[in-house]
């Protein structure tokens, strides 16, 4: 960006949380209405960014207190928003609260910051930690070692093809050390340039793929376009955003729910999403029996054949990418999570030393507890329950994810920023949105009307 803006340089992470948040709280706070739901909404959001930052201080000073801090900051505001997103369908009066800023305003700012966001993608090298991951999968990959459940323990659920990418962290806080970056880069083989590129592409579209899917649903189902943009132009603010660009694991999955839910009406291609979003990194599993409860009065039978079918494509990838029968059942047992959670090699939160991973277990379980209610309670799923517990369950599920649970943020924030912007959508249930189903009984008529 040097090399067109003259002196450019990239914005600390700790200077955009400050800039950022003073940035949305003039855009979005109601001033006229100090106790609103969304001035605690946006407060709750602004205060994401504390945790983040203590917890990648700590990683950087190798401070375990430090990390320790950031993790319970950022669970505690977790903890808000899951309780906020299960009580979100209790809030029936919903008043329009629109940005403090006109639409065209927003739609400048929107593509100004994922102007700059997408060229820190492409002006970033991966570091010696962003590729760590991927060698490991390159060499499971290429069979240059064995495949076993520490190995596969060590890298998470998901599904293995996505692990051969490197992490593109596009804004540090502590800036990295120059020379091992260039010492990477000169070790690089083609395999790892192509990599390279595929994260890159594969980062930049799933972000476009997030604000065009959020903006597609403040048009076609809140049927007010600027409460779309709005919440695009706020994900785009957040600092997370700016430091998580280009991770793809991170981005890649929010992509695929987005747009299932933009395409709420077509159960196939939401299954199909849904699917692919399961293939890719494994939680969004746990969505199953809340949009199973959605579709059940009318397109369960759609919505089951897009998730299958897009899961049988995923294996069948595996089968012929994989050079033997053992590669292909160990990335199998990897992209279904098929470990005890015993098991699983620990970071973050519950690899801390005074963190009891023991713990974890019941934190598990009373997950699994919460997405079997939902499954059941409310019995008459709309579009605003469906969205609120979509985000409930992938908010939820950062409490006990084993590797660095917490810090994925980009699953649940594009869902949570469109039910905090959302109008009342109790009239959107699946008996009246979509369409009948295949295959339906035609009614046979009379032998005298079918001759005249």
């Amino acid at each position: 960006m040097s090399e067109i803006l003259f002196h450019y340089y990239r914005v600390n992470p700790t200077t955009w949380f400050y800039l950022s948040s003073i940035l949305a709280i003039a855009l979005f706070f109601k001033f006229g209405r100090l106790w609103s739901v969304r001035n605690l909404d946006l407060a709750g959001l602004v205060l994401l960014a504390p945790g983040l930052l203590a917890v990648e201080y700590g990683g950087y000073k190798a401070s375990p207190d430090a990390q320790q801090l950031g993790f319970v900051w950022i669970f505690a505001v977790t903890g808000f928003f899951m309780v906020r997103m299960l009580f979100d369908s209790l809030m029936v009066r919903r008043p329009l609260l629109e940005p403090n800023l006109t639409s065209g305003g927003l739609l400048f700012l929107g593509a100004a910051l994922l102007i700059f966001l997408m060229a820190n993608v492409l002006n970033t090298r991966p570091q010696r930690d962003d590729v760590a991951g991927a060698a490991t999968a390159d060499k499971l990959q290429a069979r240059e070692a064995d495949v076993d459940a520490d190995q596969l323990a060590r890298l998470g659920p998901g599904y293995p093809l996505v692990f051969l990418l490197p992490k593109i962290s596009t804004q540090r806080i502590f800036a990295p050390d120059s020379d091992g970056a260039v010492e990477i880069a000169k070790g690089d083989s083609a395999r790892r340039e192509r990599h390279e590129a595929t994260a890159r592409i594969m980062a930049i579209v799933s972000q476009l793929a997030i604000v065009a899917g959020t903006v597609l649903i403040g048009w076609l189902h809140f049927e007010n376009p600027r409460l779309g943009i709005a919440a695009a132009v706020l994900y785009l603010l957040l600092p997370y955003t700016a430091i998580m660009t280009g991770r793809v694991d991170h981005v890649l999955p929010a992509a695929l729910i987005t747009w299932a839910v933009a395409a709420y009406r077509r159960p196939l291609v939401s299954g199909a999403l849904i699917g692919l979003a399961m293939g890719t990194i494994y939680y969004p599993v746990f969505l199953l029996p809340l949009w199973c409860s959605f579709y059940w009065e009318r397109g369960i039978r759609r919505f089951t054949l897009g998730v299958t079918a897009t899961l049988l494509a995923l294996v069948a990838g595996l089968w012929i990418t994989s050079p033997d029968f053992t590669v292909f059942i160990g990335q199998l047992r990897q992209m279904f999570g098929w470990i005890f959670p015993s098991d699983v090699s620990l970071e973050g939160f519950w690899a801390l030393p005074s963190n009891d991973a023991v713990f974890r277990l019941p934190v598990l379980a009373a997950f699994l507890a919460m997405i079997t209610t939902m499954a059941i309670w409310p019995a008459h799923k709309n579009l605003g329950t469906l969205m609120s517990c979509t985000a409930a369950v992938l908010l939820g599920s950062q409490f006990w994810k084993a590797h660095n649970g917490g810090l994925f943020m980009a699953w649940y924030l594009p869902m949570l920023l469109l039910v905090i912007f959302r109008p009342n959508l109790e009239d959107r249930v699946a008996l009246a949105v979509l369409d009948a189903e295949w295959f339906a009984r035609r009614r046979r008529e009379p032998a005298g009307e079918r001759a005249a």
